[in-house]
């Protein structure tokens, strides 16, 4: 299957959502009026795309549309454009989408470190268990830092996934210290001349200074061993909360000084159009989305092909 196909597959169930009886409100012939409008803008509010987003789409249908005879190839054009424009980042528009490593940044010598944080239940560990694949898959080495040493399931569960893919992993005694997990993994990375080291972190949800505290820890052992890292600090959302999950993360995307978002478990929502409010709300690039439960249903974000796959026929 394509990236192209699994990006529609993942988006399935926000498509249904958005285009469910779409089709009979915006009838070719009728004329585009007001109650039309309110209607299609309640559609785009259940697919979880924010009142904001929601309310610009609308207001440029009703200037370019509003009062005409509906071309429902014409309104659809409207929408994919208004919210491609939304959903630009300068970084991403830069994205190469046949390139599954071009979201991320790289270092110039040495290991690329990359750092994930994510509420527990998110999908933490299997986004970096899809990740790994992901570059292990262009060729890269890879070793994993089991950092969430205060929740034993996710040290065996990152321990299971490592087996499975062939990359080695650093790990300690539960409850041990995850800036020493950190160390260690940073030592291992530059033993074996690694391409990536990817380091996991806990996922509880404490008051902010502790948190802040760790992650501070962590980023501070990183950088003292390999100069310039992490080169990458992921979020990792659940997509299925919605907007929900927008606000929840956010203070866990200022400590963990974040660079980008891995929004997890597309496929099992309606809400894909959070993607919107995430790009808008939080002011961060969604780098990486995961479209299904195999280990390779990881993919780069790119909005033309985002927006496309969601109005797709």
């Amino acid at each position: 299957m394509g990236l192209f196909d699994k990006l529609k597959r993942g988006l399935a169930k926000t498509k249904q959502v958005l285009q469910t009886d779409v089709r009979d409100l915006f009838k070719a012939g009728d004329i585009l009026d007001e109650p039309k409008l309110l209607q299609f803008e309640s559609r785009l509010l259940k697919t979880d795309m924010g009142v904001e987003a929601a309310g610009a789409i609308v207001a440029d249908l009703r200037e370019h549309h509003g009062g005409r005879t509906v071309v429902l190839n014409e309104i659809w054009d409207t929408v994919k454009r208004q919210l491609q424009a939304q959903l630009c980042w300068d970084a991403e528009t830069g994205w190469d989408a046949s390139d599954p490593l071009s979201p991320l940044e790289s270092a110039e010598a040495g290991p690329t470190v990359i750092l994930v944080a994510g509420v527990n239940g998110a999908g933490k560990t299997t986004s970096i268990a899809k990740l790994a694949n992901l570059l292990q898959g262009a060729g890269k080495t890879v070793v994993l830092a089991a950092g969430d040493t205060f929740r034993a399931a996710a040290v065996e569960q990152l321990t299971m996934w490592s087996e499975r893919l062939g990359c080695e992993i650093v790990k300690q005694a539960s409850g041990a210290d995850p800036a020493s997990v950190a160390h260690i993994g940073c030592e291992r990375a530059l033993e074996t001349n690694s391409d990536y080291l990817i380091v996991d972190t806990a996922g509880r949800l404490q008051t902010q200074k502790n948190l802040m505290d760790e992650l501070a820890k962590v980023h501070r052992v990183i950088s003292k061993k390999i100069p310039g890292a992490p080169h990458e600090s992921l979020l990792v959302l659940d997509a299925t909360t919605g907007q929900n999950g927008v606000s929840q993360a956010r203070n866990f995307s200022e400590v963990s000084q974040c660079t980008g978002i891995i929004l997890a478990k597309l496929d099992g929502t309606a809400k894909g159009g959070v993607v919107v409010p995430i790009r808008q709300q939080m002011g961060i690039p969604v780098k990486y989305v995961g479209v299904g439960e195999q280990i390779d249903d990881l993919e780069p974000f790119d909005p033309d092909n985002f927006v496309d796959a969601l109005i797709a026929d």
